[in-house]
């Protein structure tokens, strides 16, 4: 089985890292050619370090890499399994389907990994909708263990299985849900970001905030949570959240995370966002 994986940014790469290291062939397909060489550095400083911890034996890191083919020619993307992981807006993930369908037979599954966007809507646009599946990864893709699988309207059973077992081979834990704005993670997951913008915005100190919910029990706090998923990113699933359910008040995205996203302050992969890397 050969998976392809679009898109080679901290989630393409993240993704393509686990499925070779599960020992699946992959392709990691970008049109940029500086992000796959940012993504093929990347993966080999995450191989190497697993290999100074002995979590992966040299022989073993050999072949995944040996797995992992990069390119940005669409046209070798051949695979049983295609993820998308590209910009989080619906007519390039559309085009980008409807393009790899010409090249890829009956039977391959089209997985989006969007956050946010309607699974329903992605594959009402395309001719094989039955093939149409959301395989939510979570950030970083290589060590977070929680997969959403999220069923369209007419997403095939065959596909939950195969898409259910392909997550299980990847080490994950898969949560199947039928598609609703936000899935389950990012729909309650939305005010751990919001009512702590809400608190900045009412003078609290964003340090102060990530430091009390981290000791009441949260791995990370908010505000170090949103500069690692990336603010532009983080934004974009609250406005697609808020649009999708009839824009309520408690859905409402913050001026403050508007500025930081204009100003380009997008968190750690800018060097600046709540705080400064």
């Amino acid at each position: 089985m050969t998976i392809i994986v679009c898109g080679a940014g901290t989630m393409g790469s993240g993704i393509a890292e686990t499925a070779a290291r599960s020992g699946y062939p992959t392709i990691l397909f970008d049109l940029d050619e500086n992000a796959l060489n940012k993504a093929k550095q990347s993966i080999e400083k995450n191989f190497a370090a697993l290999r100074e911890k002995d979590k992966i034996s040299e022989g073993n890191m050999a072949l995944a890499l040996a797995r992992l083919i990069f390119t940005t020619e669409l046209s070798r993307c051949h695979g049983n399994i295609i993820i998308e992981a590209i910009v989080e807006k619906l007519v390039p993930k559309i085009e980008l389907f409807s393009s790899l369908a010409e090249l890829n037979g009956s039977d391959t599954i089209f997985a989006s990994n969007t956050s946010s966007l309607s699974i329903n809507s992605l594959a009402e646009h395309l001719p094989f909708p039955e093939r149409v599946c959301g395989m939510h990864f979570f950030n970083p893709a290589q060590i977070m263990k929680l997969v959403e699988l999220v069923k369209g309207e007419k997403t095939a059973a065959w596909v939950i299985e195969q898409l259910t077992e392909l997550s299980m081979n990847m080490g994950k834990s898969p949560v199947i849900c039928k598609d609703s704005p936000g899935f389950i993670v990012n729909r309650v997951a939305r005010h751990y970001y919001l009512e702590s913008l809400q608190l900045l915005a009412e003078g609290a100190e964003i340090a102060q905030v990530d430091r009390i919910l981290e000791g009441s029990g949260f791995k990370m706090g908010p505000f170090k949570l949103m500069d690692l998923i990336g603010n532009d990113v983080n934004l974009a699933v609250t406005i697609s959240l808020y649009e999708a359910c009839g824009k309520p008040v408690r859905f409402k995205p913050s001026a403050i995370q508007e500025q930081k996203f204009e100003r380009g302050e997008l968190g750690r992969k800018t060097g600046k966002g709540y705080y400064t890397y």
